[in-house]
């Protein structure tokens, strides 16, 4: 799960899409239905049920993503959809699980604090995600906490308090605080990606609020300038020309730009 749009993915080209009727907006969709039905089941004290409602739950993750990249299916609305789900999921499955005294009381302001402190900056210096590149530190992170939570549930049955000589408990819980270490960790380098990212867009003469011309003077500034590589997405070659005239077109009608997909691609 992504933390505030951390996680873009680099080295493809994709449409993107003005509808919300894409495949990947609906999985997006279902996840959010997913959330309720994973606290009933939890409180019902099913255990095993919730168990499998959170494995897919958290597959709807990296199936909504396979699916928008491999079916050429990014939409504007998925942008700010898939973290947002992947956020409320998060921040209310741990509460389910920290009220239910199933996980620690610890847990939830470890994620939830972090999460803050980067939603808080990313609204007000880029008045919505920064497009940052997922890191290593990331994916690990994730990977502890989606296979931890579930444990942490499965630990709950005596069936499986037995098991790896009576360990089970003991192994969940490790790679719960392993998850939550590298969260926090990975949190701070989101955070200072993000404040550098903000100050290469500044000194382009980029205003990272205005979203609208961040898109397309973000895309002409980092093909000038390299300290930008990487900083927003950019489009290919064949494009730029059109799309500059596409631009000042618009400004100097005062419209803005059409409604339809726009090809770009992440370095």
């Amino acid at each position: 799960m992504r933390i505030i749009g951390a996680g873009t993915r680099q080295g493809f080209e994709y449409t993107v899409h003005q509808t919300f009727w894409t495949v990947p907006n609906v999985v997006t969709v279902l996840r959010f239905l997913l959330v309720p039905v994973f606290v009933y089941f939890v409180r019902e004290d099913q255990y095993m049920t919730a168990f499998w409602v959170l494995v897919v739950l958290a597959a709807t993750d990296w199936i909504d993503g396979f699916i928008a990249r491999f079916f050429n299916q990014m939409s504007t609305v998925g942008r700010w959809l898939d973290p947002l789900a992947d956020r409320v999921a998060m921040i209310i499955v741990t509460l389910a699980l920290v009220h239910y005294e199933i996980a620690p009381d610890w847990l939830i302001w470890a994620i939830l604090i972090p999460d803050l402190v980067l939603f808080a900056h990313a609204a007000l210096f880029f008045a919505g995600t920064p497009h940052l590149s997922v890191s290593g530190m990331g994916k690990v992170r994730t990977a502890c906490l989606m296979i931890s939570l579930p444990m942490l549930l499965l630990a709950q049955l005596p069936e499986f308090q037995e098991r790896l000589n009576g360990l089970f408990p003991l192994v969940a819980e490790s790679l719960l605080i392993a998850g939550v270490v590298m969260h926090v960790i990975a949190s701070i380098d989101y955070l200072f990606q993000a404040q550098a990212k903000f100050w290469r867009l500044r000194r382009a003469g980029i205003n990272t609020w205005k979203r609208s011309t961040w898109a397309r003077i973000g895309i002409s500034a980092e093909q000038q300038d390299p300290l930008l590589t990487g900083a927003v997405p950019r489009i290919p070659a064949e494009q730029q020309e059109q799309d500059a005239l596409v631009t000042e077109g618009a400004s100097g009608s005062g419209s803005g730009a059409g409604s339809a997909p726009r090809r770009a691609r992440v370095q």
